[in-house]
């Protein structure tokens, strides 16, 4: 049995976890009553598509805008501060979004939740990190990201993974998810701030949360864009397979149409199961980057398992749609990484814009499957995205430096200051 440490320690684990529950809950929520909701507001046709996606923009700049603003409010004010401020944010905007009346006011919800959602899993990471022990830190994570990914089962169950939604029933989904994290805040006096980060605050002469300090030394940028590769395929799979899992899917061959709800259900159930094992694999053997390589290959095998036996039947492409959420799962293992890899100075930071620039990632995919779509086909152009999400991954922890166990009570320097960081 692997302790989580004292009784603060745990308390913050609990409460990060259940944050990303809520944050995950709202981020899946949205994709599956999306064309309910609009709807329900008037829209129809083929603007039930075009309102959609024009939705999921505003919802993504929101989190890459988000991502770089809580970073830096982390670093230079606290993890806490991010920790509550996010869940406070993103809570109202479920609300909001509950009450809207228009697509227009619709959209300034979204970009509102889409600034919420971008700062709680880094902070969340960050804090637990900082917290425990070197040695059993990635359980303390792995319980934060394996608990928060189960949202997406959660606004499954709520959102009509297997159910036809009743009208302004989408409404009630999100008051649910607003009410969550609203009660959640009531845990806020429970929670202590990182000694870590009070010993670098009490260095005026540090430089903290400055976002720029990624870009002004090639192997500190090197470290940063390698560890946001490694996570690329996860939104490829959630983002691509599965979002577009009814037209992949009649592509494939399958005679009943599946649902991209259910399909995402599966997959974020098994992403779930991914992330608890992930982690306990990773703290077995000793090692992030070969928990992250073994579970990558596992994604690749279910991967090709889905295109070619996917049009098999309903049943079997959703069974794929778990194990690719299995082999996804190494999100946990890659979240602790990334926190890992940067010192304290600019650990928040770092922890919080790269899962947000991996679910950025997803707009990119996207525009690259939709031009290829044309000379390729639908499953000819998923593929070959598949193909560049996987050798983007590997090509970026082929050149990532292990980091279990490490200590990270560390802070990055100015190149002028002399050195990158004081842990290379």
């Amino acid at each position: 049995m692997v302790s989580l440490g004292n009784r603060a320690t745990t308390f913050a684990v609990i409460v990060a976890a259940l944050g990303y529950f809520v944050d995950v809950y709202d981020l899946i929520l949205f994709g599956m009553v999306r064309t309910a909701s609009l709807r329900d507001l008037g829209i129809s046709g083929t603007a039930l598509t075009e309102q959609g996606v024009r939705l999921l923009n505003w919802q993504m700049f929101g989190m890459l805008t988000g991502g770089i603003l809580w970073g830096v409010w982390g670093d230079r004010r606290g993890r806490l501060s991010v920790l509550f401020g996010s869940i406070t944010l993103y809570s109202l905007a479920n609300i909001a979004n509950g009450m809207v009346d228009s697509v227009e006011s619709y959209k300034w919800c979204r970009l509102a939740a889409g600034i919420g959602l971008a700062g709680e899993l880094g902070a969340g990471i960050t804090l637990v990190s900082e917290l425990m022990d070197r040695k059993t830190r990635g359980i303390g994570t792995t319980i934060v990201a394996a608990f928060g990914l189960s949202g997406g089962v959660a606004a499954g169950l709520v959102g009509g993974a297997f159910h036809q939604l009743a009208p302004d029933e989408w409404r009630t989904a999100y008051y649910i998810g607003g009410g969550m994290g609203l009660a959640l805040l009531v845990l806020r006096v429970g929670v202590i701030e990182s000694g870590m980060f009070r010993n670098v605050a009490a260095n005026k002469a540090l430089s903290r949360g400055n976002f720029f300090l990624l870009f002004t030394d090639g192997r500190r940028l090197g470290r940063y864009l390698a560890v946001i590769a490694v996570g690329v395929p996860v939104w490829y799979v959630m983002g691509i397979l599965f979002t577009f899992a009814p037209e992949i899917g009649k592509a494939l061959g399958l005679s009943e149409t599946p649902k991209a709800a259910t399909a995402l259900f599966f997959a974020y159930a098994g992403g779930t199961v991914g992330d608890v094992a992930s982690g306990l694999l990773s703290h077995r053997i000793r090692s992030r980057r070969a928990a992250i390589a073994i579970f990558l290959t596992l994604t690749a095998v279910a991967i090709v398992g889905y295109f070619t036996l996917g049009g098999t039947s309903l049943t079997v492409f959703y069974a794929l749609a778990a194990l690719c959420g299995i082999g996804v799962g190494y999100w946990a293992v890659f979240v602790s990484a990334a926190a890992e890899l940067f010192g304290t100075n600019l650990r928040a930071t770092v922890a919080t814009t790269v899962p947000n620039f991996v679910r950025g990632s997803l707009v990119l995919l996207t525009i690259l499957f939709k031009e290829l779509w044309g000379p390729l086909g639908l499953v000819g152009s998923a593929i070959a995205v598949g193909v560049f999400s996987l050798g983007v991954a590997f090509a970026g922890l082929a050149t990532l430096r292990e980091t279990f166990g490490i200590d990270l009570d560390f802070h990055e320097e100015h190149p002028r200051k002399g050195g990158a960081t004081s842990a290379e």
